[in-house]
């Protein structure tokens, strides 16, 4: 049997997230899920959020990785900012209902990158307070 993994990519925007799901997936050989993917137009690539959206791109993406771990795909990648507890939860459990591993890697910002989503550094302390990490 081939080992099949689900790995999630967390941290705050402007992390890197996003461009460390592209490098690991091969250049698209794996699949790489995210919310922002809901907000981008896939003809333009440009990203327009709207929060009163924000719940059916949760969802979506979630659609989306179930889709894919019902294929049987090898590696899955989701890039999304999961600094909540319960934003984890429906991954962790498609895993376990699928017989994925899971690995959650916390991508932090040590390039100095600032975030594409102009999202201000009022808000980014807001996320990185509620943010928490499983060390055992």
């Amino acid at each position: 049997m081939v080992d099949r993994s689900l790995i999630l990519l967390r941290g705050l925007p402007g992390s890197g997230k996003s461009t460390l799901a592209a490098l690991l997936s091969e250049n698209g050989k794996y699949p790489v899920h995210s919310i922002d993917t809901y907000f981008t137009d896939s003809r333009t690539g440009e990203y327009s959020f709207r929060f009163q959206d924000n719940h059916l791109a949760y969802k979506q993406c979630e659609k989306d990785t179930r889709d894919s771990l019902e294929k049987g795909i090898e590696k899955i990648f989701v890039d999304n900012t999961f600094t909540l507890e319960w934003e984890l939860e429906p991954y962790l459990k498609m895993a376990a209902d699928n017989h994925y591993r899971i690995f959650v890697f916390t991508v932090e910002n040590y390039h100095g990158s600032n975030n594409v989503h102009d999202i201000p550094e009022s808000q980014l302390v807001k996320m990185a307070s509620g943010f928490n990490v499983k060390l055992m």
